[in-house]
Protein backbone atom coordinates (compact mmCIF):
# COMPACT_ATOMS: atom_id res chain seq x y z
CA UNK A 1 0.00 0.00 0.00
CA UNK A 2 1.64 3.20 -1.16
CA UNK A 3 1.37 6.40 1.71
CA UNK A 4 -1.38 8.73 1.17
CA UNK A 5 -0.54 12.30 1.80
CA UNK A 6 -2.52 15.41 2.68
CA UNK A 7 -1.51 18.89 2.56
CA UNK A 8 -3.14 21.24 4.71
CA UNK A 9 -2.33 24.77 3.69
CA UNK A 10 0.77 26.37 5.52
CA UNK A 11 0.12 28.74 9.02
CA UNK A 12 -4.01 29.04 7.63
CA UNK A 13 -6.33 27.87 10.24
CA UNK A 14 -9.28 26.86 8.14
CA UNK A 15 -12.85 26.97 9.89
CA UNK A 16 -16.14 25.60 8.23
CA UNK A 17 -19.53 27.48 8.26
CA UNK A 18 -20.00 27.04 12.01
CA UNK A 19 -16.52 28.08 13.36
CA UNK A 20 -15.31 24.61 13.83
CA UNK A 21 -11.35 23.77 13.21
CA UNK A 22 -10.80 21.82 10.28
CA UNK A 23 -7.33 21.09 11.45
CA UNK A 24 -9.18 18.92 13.78
CA UNK A 25 -11.35 17.16 11.18
CA UNK A 26 -8.12 16.65 9.66
CA UNK A 27 -6.02 14.97 12.36
CA UNK A 28 -9.19 12.21 12.93
CA UNK A 29 -9.37 11.62 9.40
CA UNK A 30 -5.59 10.62 9.38
CA UNK A 31 -6.22 8.79 13.04
CA UNK A 32 -8.75 6.02 10.81
CA UNK A 33 -6.52 6.02 8.37
CA UNK A 34 -3.99 4.42 10.31
CA UNK A 35 -6.45 2.24 12.25
CA UNK A 36 -8.00 0.71 9.12
CA UNK A 37 -4.49 -0.23 7.82
CA UNK A 38 -3.64 -2.01 11.33
CA UNK A 39 -6.37 -4.13 11.15
CA UNK A 40 -6.47 -4.73 7.46
CA UNK A 41 -2.78 -6.21 8.37
CA UNK A 42 -3.49 -8.24 11.48
CA UNK A 43 -6.52 -10.07 9.70
CA UNK A 44 -5.44 -13.66 8.43
CA UNK A 45 -6.60 -14.21 5.44
CA UNK A 46 -8.67 -17.48 4.90
CA UNK A 47 -6.56 -19.68 1.86
CA UNK A 48 -8.44 -23.07 0.78
CA UNK A 49 -6.41 -26.35 1.45
CA UNK A 50 -7.23 -29.33 -0.41
CA UNK A 51 -8.60 -32.02 2.11
CA UNK A 52 -7.70 -35.66 2.06
CA UNK A 53 -9.76 -38.00 -0.24
CA UNK A 54 -10.59 -35.20 -2.53
CA UNK A 55 -10.96 -35.33 -5.61
CA UNK A 56 -8.20 -33.48 -6.75
CA UNK A 57 -5.59 -35.64 -4.60
CA UNK A 58 -4.05 -37.94 -7.05
CA UNK A 59 -4.62 -41.41 -6.74
CA UNK A 60 -1.84 -43.64 -4.97
CA UNK A 61 -0.18 -46.34 -7.20
CA UNK A 62 -1.20 -49.68 -6.92
CA UNK A 63 0.03 -52.21 -5.97
CA UNK A 64 1.59 -55.37 -7.13
CA UNK A 65 -0.17 -58.75 -6.71
CA UNK A 66 2.32 -60.87 -4.38
CA UNK A 67 3.13 -63.61 -6.96
CA UNK A 68 4.56 -66.64 -6.04
CA UNK A 69 6.71 -69.14 -8.02
CA UNK A 70 4.63 -71.17 -10.28
CA UNK A 71 5.45 -74.19 -9.10
CA UNK A 72 4.46 -76.52 -6.55
CA UNK A 73 5.77 -75.68 -2.70
CA UNK A 74 9.25 -76.85 -1.84
CA UNK A 75 10.33 -77.12 -5.41
CA UNK A 76 13.74 -75.34 -6.49
CA UNK A 77 13.74 -73.77 -9.68
CA UNK A 78 16.18 -72.26 -11.35
CA UNK A 79 15.08 -68.54 -13.20
CA UNK A 80 17.33 -67.10 -15.68
CA UNK A 81 16.83 -63.33 -17.59
CA UNK A 82 19.34 -64.12 -19.70
CA UNK A 83 20.99 -61.20 -21.63
CA UNK A 84 19.18 -61.05 -25.12
CA UNK A 85 15.96 -62.48 -23.71
CA UNK A 86 12.45 -61.29 -25.85
CA UNK A 87 11.20 -59.56 -24.47
CA UNK A 88 13.09 -57.99 -22.01
CA UNK A 89 12.44 -58.98 -18.26
CA UNK A 90 11.01 -62.25 -18.79
CA UNK A 91 12.12 -65.30 -17.34
CA UNK A 92 13.06 -68.85 -18.09
CA UNK A 93 12.68 -71.32 -15.36
CA UNK A 94 14.03 -74.65 -15.28
CA UNK A 95 14.29 -77.42 -12.84
CA UNK A 96 17.13 -79.80 -12.43
CA UNK A 97 17.04 -83.33 -10.89
CA UNK A 98 19.64 -84.56 -7.83
CA UNK A 99 22.61 -85.35 -10.40
CA UNK A 100 22.27 -81.74 -12.16
CA UNK A 101 20.21 -82.95 -15.26
CA UNK A 102 17.39 -81.07 -16.33
CA UNK A 103 14.03 -82.68 -15.82
CA UNK A 104 11.27 -79.99 -16.14
CA UNK A 105 9.56 -81.49 -18.98
CA UNK A 106 5.46 -81.97 -18.12
CA UNK A 107 5.99 -80.85 -14.80
CA UNK A 108 2.72 -78.78 -13.37
CA UNK A 109 2.42 -74.96 -14.01
CA UNK A 110 0.81 -73.15 -11.22
CA UNK A 111 -0.67 -69.67 -11.13
CA UNK A 112 1.34 -66.75 -9.25
CA UNK A 113 -2.09 -65.35 -8.21
CA UNK A 114 -5.55 -65.94 -8.31
CA UNK A 115 -7.40 -63.75 -11.56
CA UNK A 116 -9.14 -64.96 -14.54
CA UNK A 117 -7.95 -66.80 -17.57
CA UNK A 118 -7.79 -64.22 -20.33
CA UNK A 119 -5.92 -65.95 -23.05
CA UNK A 120 -5.21 -69.74 -23.36
CA UNK A 121 -4.02 -70.39 -26.95
CA UNK A 122 -1.58 -71.92 -28.94
CA UNK A 123 0.19 -68.90 -30.48
CA UNK A 124 1.49 -69.21 -34.57
CA UNK A 125 3.05 -66.00 -34.91
CA UNK A 126 5.06 -64.96 -32.42
CA UNK A 127 7.08 -68.00 -30.91
CA UNK A 128 5.01 -68.58 -27.58
CA UNK A 129 3.42 -71.93 -28.32
CA UNK A 130 0.91 -72.97 -25.95
CA UNK A 131 -0.11 -70.00 -23.82
CA UNK A 132 -2.23 -69.17 -20.90
CA UNK A 133 -2.42 -65.34 -19.86
CA UNK A 134 -3.90 -64.75 -16.67
CA UNK A 135 -5.47 -61.10 -15.48
CA UNK A 136 -4.97 -60.71 -11.45
CA UNK A 137 -6.85 -57.04 -11.92
CA UNK A 138 -5.21 -52.82 -11.70
CA UNK A 139 -3.90 -54.20 -15.08
CA UNK A 140 -1.51 -56.42 -13.72
CA UNK A 141 -1.05 -59.69 -15.84
CA UNK A 142 1.22 -63.53 -15.76
CA UNK A 143 1.65 -64.91 -19.27
CA UNK A 144 2.83 -68.78 -19.26
CA UNK A 145 4.44 -69.85 -22.49
CA UNK A 146 5.79 -72.99 -24.24
CA UNK A 147 3.63 -75.48 -22.74
CA UNK A 148 3.34 -78.76 -23.40
CA UNK A 149 -0.25 -78.61 -22.23
CA UNK A 150 -2.83 -76.27 -21.44
CA UNK A 151 -5.26 -77.24 -18.75
CA UNK A 152 -7.32 -74.06 -18.04
CA UNK A 153 -9.58 -72.11 -20.88
CA UNK A 154 -10.01 -68.51 -21.60
CA UNK A 155 -12.80 -67.15 -19.32
CA UNK A 156 -11.93 -69.46 -16.16
CA UNK A 157 -11.21 -67.86 -13.03
CA UNK A 158 -8.23 -69.68 -10.89
CA UNK A 159 -7.05 -69.31 -7.46
CA UNK A 160 -3.11 -68.86 -6.55
CA UNK A 161 -1.13 -72.57 -6.86
CA UNK A 162 -3.76 -73.84 -9.33
CA UNK A 163 -3.02 -76.31 -11.65
CA UNK A 164 -3.00 -74.11 -15.47
CA UNK A 165 -0.74 -76.57 -17.61
CA UNK A 166 2.23 -78.68 -17.79
CA UNK A 167 6.10 -77.63 -19.16
CA UNK A 168 6.93 -77.91 -22.40
CA UNK A 169 8.62 -76.50 -25.18
CA UNK A 170 6.30 -75.96 -27.84
CA UNK A 171 6.84 -73.11 -30.52
CA UNK A 172 5.51 -72.59 -34.07
CA UNK A 173 8.99 -70.56 -35.05
CA UNK A 174 11.72 -71.59 -32.68
CA UNK A 175 13.29 -75.53 -31.18
CA UNK A 176 13.88 -75.24 -27.39
CA UNK A 177 14.66 -77.47 -25.04
CA UNK A 178 11.95 -77.68 -22.18
CA UNK A 179 11.61 -74.46 -19.69
CA UNK A 180 8.84 -72.48 -18.64
CA UNK A 181 8.92 -68.93 -19.82
CA UNK A 182 7.57 -66.33 -17.55
CA UNK A 183 6.27 -62.57 -17.93
CA UNK A 184 4.89 -60.12 -15.41
CA UNK A 185 2.60 -57.38 -17.47
CA UNK A 186 1.38 -53.80 -15.86
CA UNK A 187 -1.24 -52.17 -18.68
CA UNK A 188 0.28 -53.79 -21.54
CA UNK A 189 4.12 -53.97 -20.72
CA UNK A 190 6.39 -56.92 -19.53
CA UNK A 191 7.95 -55.21 -16.22
CA UNK A 192 10.81 -56.84 -14.09
CA UNK A 193 9.09 -59.76 -12.44
CA UNK A 194 9.21 -59.55 -8.47
CA UNK A 195 8.45 -63.46 -7.47
CA UNK A 196 7.79 -64.02 -3.48
CA UNK A 197 10.12 -60.67 -2.46
CA UNK A 198 12.65 -60.91 -4.89
CA UNK A 199 13.14 -58.70 -8.25
CA UNK A 200 14.27 -60.60 -10.89
CA UNK A 201 16.97 -57.83 -12.90
CA UNK A 202 17.62 -58.24 -15.92
CA UNK A 203 20.29 -61.12 -16.64
CA UNK A 204 19.95 -62.60 -12.78
CA UNK A 205 20.32 -66.28 -12.83
CA UNK A 206 19.40 -67.89 -9.59
CA UNK A 207 17.58 -70.51 -7.63
CA UNK A 208 14.58 -69.62 -5.32
CA UNK A 209 12.59 -72.25 -3.61
CA UNK A 210 8.63 -71.88 -4.29
CA UNK A 211 6.06 -71.34 -1.37
CA UNK A 212 3.24 -71.33 -4.17
CA UNK A 213 0.56 -73.68 -1.72
CA UNK A 214 2.55 -74.37 1.23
Amino acid sequence: MYPICIRAPFNRRVTDDKGRTMRRRFHRLVAAVGVAAAVAVATPVAVAVPQAGTPSQEAAPLARPAFRMPFICGQVWRGNNWRGHSPAHSVDWNHYNAQGAPDDFGRRVLASAGGTVVASYYSTGDGYGNTVVVAHGDGWRTRYAHLKERTVASGAHVKRGQVIGKVGASSATHEFSPHLHYEQIHNGSVVVAVVQGVRWYDYLDRRLTSTNGC
